[in-house]
């Protein structure tokens, strides 16, 4: 018998090397198979979107230093000069990013190669011979964080509110119509995976739905908290350069400026609370649509909604009478992927040693994966539910099927009787549980079991004329509670 070694010889061991293929093949899915769905997060979530905003950063900070006349002696830019600096950010590009990343190899320090990056840019806008020092503004006083702090800040919020928030409303809008148009619909519920009291599939989508638009709600209601006050957030540095400007005011207003809130308390690092608490709503959000996708399979399986057919998809590669429901499938696992990474993210930058350590830094560049997976999800989420029809006969064909469901409401109204003092509605529950338990019961079962209790006139007719359809009490009104 062959080693595996000499095997592998014959095989795979020998076949070209895939890394050495130029373009470079993506070793993620997201970035492989996926790109389509996740490319906007690019914009906002990748290394070069983290230099783009460092560049805006920093940008910024000079020109508010030189607005605010914080140094003395440092004349204000012009109108113009802003502008050009402005435009370095908005036609960050190709060239720009192979640029910055060949200083990079140079310094061996990415946020020091964006100064670099910039000061050569500043050097064309405001030649030195007229300005010799005002480049030296750029990255003033500040420590990496400072600006790595405020990019990132800058980078999830564009990501939330640009791109995951919209697509997320879109799917809960989606699911929002669905349960309004099956709102009169009947459906037997299932607790524990047992026949229960009927419910209509509007109702129960609109919990999910409600569920989602309170995490939603959250989501948007975000903090995105930022600070620029030196190495140990003590604005050390600050107050030795220039100590008579008013540095927390300076500090507040620009972190204010960039759209952010200002953390006026901090060590070296900005303290990444606020990240563990917006990516544990986005798990909670992932674990929503999670169950959502597990009940609409489920509902799947028992034939109450079909897939559309016809759209060129192949089910089974064996079976062809199959329809698998791979766009629930497909989400339940990149929710799972997102939240691993959405909780590995929560749990560890809150934590950093005394004033600095670097976990964080090597942590966050993992944000742009947690959410893509979410991402991937919600496209897959919301393209398994446009490919359902809801199939009402087969939710009624269950239902008529389960008649003992009505010994709830049939011993609830000998509750109600006798707790009015109407004879011989005495231990209801019992009696009620051993028609029904154990065994199934029809009609004409049922509505004799209601003709020999001896109720009022009114309570057995409105009894004995119900059915396992029409029991679904209030639940087609309550979809009314969507936004």
């Amino acid at each position: 018998m062959p080693s595996s070694t000499a095997a592998a010889d014959r095989g795979l061991a020998r076949a070209q090397p895939l890394a050495d293929i130029e373009p470079a093949i993506a070793l993620g899915a997201l970035d492989g198979r996926y790109r389509g769905v996740v490319a906007p997060l690019v914009d906002h979530l990748s290394e070069p979107a983290l230099n783009r905003a460092r560049v805006h950063v920093e940008v910024e900070w000079l020109i508010h230093l030189t607005e605010r006349q914080v140094v003395p002696g440092v004349r204000r830019l012009t109108d113009d000069e802003q502008a050009a600096l402005r435009r370095v950010v908005t036609s960050f590009g190709a060239a720009e990013i192979e640029e910055m990343a060949a200083t990079e190899r140079v310094t061996q320090h990415d946020v020091k190669a964006v100064e670099y990056f910039l000061k050569s840019r500043l050097r064309e806008i405001a030649p030195a011979s007229e300005d010799a020092g005002l480049a030296e503004l750029i990255h003033f006083c500040c420590t990496s964080e400072d600006i790595n702090n405020l990019s990132y800040a800058l980078m999830v919020q564009g990501a939330v509110r640009d791109v995951w928030l919209p697509r997320a409303r879109d799917l809960v809008d989606a699911l929002t119509g669905m349960a309004r148009d099956l709102a009169e619909v009947p459906l037997l519920a299932h607790t524990h995976g047992q026949p229960a009291t009927p419910t209509t599939m509007g109702k129960e989508l609109a919990v999910l739905a409600w569920r989602l638009r309170r995490q939603l709600d959250r989501v948007d209601d975000a903090q995105f908290l930022g600070k620029i006050n030196g190495a140990t957030g003590t604005y050390g540095a600050h107050t030795a350069a220039v100590p008579d400007a008013d540095w927390e005011d300076v500090s507040r207003t620009f972190v204010e400026h960039l759209g952010l809130t200002w953390n006026p308390l901090t060590t070296q690092i900005e303290s990444h609370d606020w990240q563990a608490e917006l990516y544990a709503d986005l798990a909670r959000f992932n674990r929503v649509l999670h169950n959502m996708c597990t009940d609409v399979w489920s509902y799947i399986s028992m034939g109450y909604f079909a897939q559309v057919r016809g759209q060129g998809t192949v089910g089974s590669s064996t079976m062809p009478h199959k329809v698998n429901p791979i766009r629930f499938e497909n989400a339940e696992a990149n929710l799972e992927v997102s939240n691993a990474l959405f909780d590995v993210l929560a749990g560890t930058l809150v934590q950093s040693r005394l004033q600095r350590d670097l976990t964080d830094s090597s942590m966050q560049r993992n944000i742009g994966s947690a959410f893509g997976h979410s991402l991937l999800a919600i496209d897959n989420a919301g393209r398994g539910l446009a490919g359902l029809d809801a199939v009402p006969e087969a939710m009624a064909a269950d239902l008529d099927r389960n008649w003992e469901v009505l010994g709830e409401a049939v011993q609830s109204a000998m509750r109600a009787l006798g707790a009015q003092g109407v004879p011989g509605m005495e231990e209801p529950y019992e009696r009620l549980k051993e028609l029904t338990r154990g065994r199934r019961i029809g009609q004409e079962d049922l509505v004799a079991f209601v003709q020999g209790l001896g109720l009022p006139p009114e309570v057995e007719e409105r009894l004995a004329a119900m059915t396992p359809l029409s029991y679904t009490g209030l639940a087609p009104g309550l979809v009314r509670h969507l936004p």
